[in-house]
């Protein structure tokens, strides 16, 4: 578990004009991250588009980012859906020889009881080879994975050993970290949440952020995790600006359109997303500006 320790980036999926895939500015996306201290890589989450990714190309990206990455840092896949059957499936026929663990989004839409969120995943960790990383987003989903059930969950499954809370409530982070078991992880899905969970004993965070700026968020993440409080809050106010902007719209239009002022990758979205708005494109060229990344 100690491989999912510190930081994770929730890879976005780069696209060219044409809406296919950006290997080339994928490559880059992962060399950058790896060579800045990244800790892992989470392939196909909410941020890589993976509802508007074919399966073929999700395996497509598998490989490709596997090839990359070359076993520098650990991978993380995300397979999870509101189809407890079809996520089994996916799970089954899915080569999963280079991929570290498993992230599972609750059940979307469905909004089902605390009793089906337990039992989607039981289903899940019993058919799953590799760990699991339980995923809480409840602005996405539409209902919330209360703690007990996270918890339930944790005590009743060795494969399920960590959550990403994205659920933006600092009283449900303490919640978990007060009655979790010692080996069990609480990781932050809220960017700006990330720090004062690291502080109060969470294991980091799978950022978005972070894959624009992974030498100064994976940095302030280790600090936070040892305690050093006043030097990672230093590094947070520096943040504060940008983090704020690429949520403003949505996301990932924000994080890709950072990426592209990096010259990183481009900024295309595929519908029903669209692109940031100019405004939110100057605004950020202007955040970038003053941490002096342009």
């Amino acid at each position: 578990m100690t491989k999912f320790i510190g930081t994770g980036v929730a890879l976005i999926t780069p696209f060219n004009a044409d809406l296919s895939i950006d290997f080339e500015g994928l490559e880059r996306l992962v060399e950058y991250n790896i060579k800045n201290g990244t800790e892992y890589l989470v392939i196909s989450g909410t941020t890589g588009e993976s509802v508007t990714v074919t399966a073929e190309e999700k395996k497509t990206l598998v490989e490709f980012v596997s090839k990359v990455n070359n076993k520098r840092v650990p991978l993380v896949l995300g397979i999870g859906g509101n189809n407890t059957a079809s996520v089994v499936d996916e799970i089954k026929t899915t080569d999963l020889s280079d991929i570290d663990a498993i992230l599972s989004v609750s059940p979307y839409y469905s909004k089902p009881t605390q009793e089906g969120i337990y039992q989607h995943f039981k289903a899940i960790a019993e058919v799953s080879p590799k760990p699991i990383i339980l995923y809480n987003v409840p602005g996405r989903t539409s209902s919330n994975m209360l703690p007990e059930t996270t918890l339930r969950l944790a005590k009743d499954f060795e494969n399920i050993i960590a959550v990403k809370e994205a659920g933006n409530n600092v009283h449900q982070y303490l919640e978990l970290l007060r009655t979790k078991p010692d080996d069990f992880l609480v990781l932050s899905g809220d960017d700006d949440l990330a720090l004062g969970v690291a502080l109060a004993g969470g294991s980091g965070v799978i950022s978005v952020i972070g894959q624009a700026l992974p030498k100064e968020f994976s940095e302030m993440i280790r600090l936070g995790i040892a305690g050093k409080a006043k030097e990672a809050y230093k590094v947070h106010f520096d943040l504060m600006p940008i983090t704020r902007l690429i949520f403003s719209e949505n996301n990932p239009a924000g994080i890709k359109a950072v990426l592209e002022a990096l010259d990183i990758s481009k900024s295309y979205v595929r519908l029903p997303l669209v692109e940031a708005t100019d405004q939110l494109k100057n605004d950020i060229k202007s955040a970038l500006k003053d941490l002096g990344k342009s």
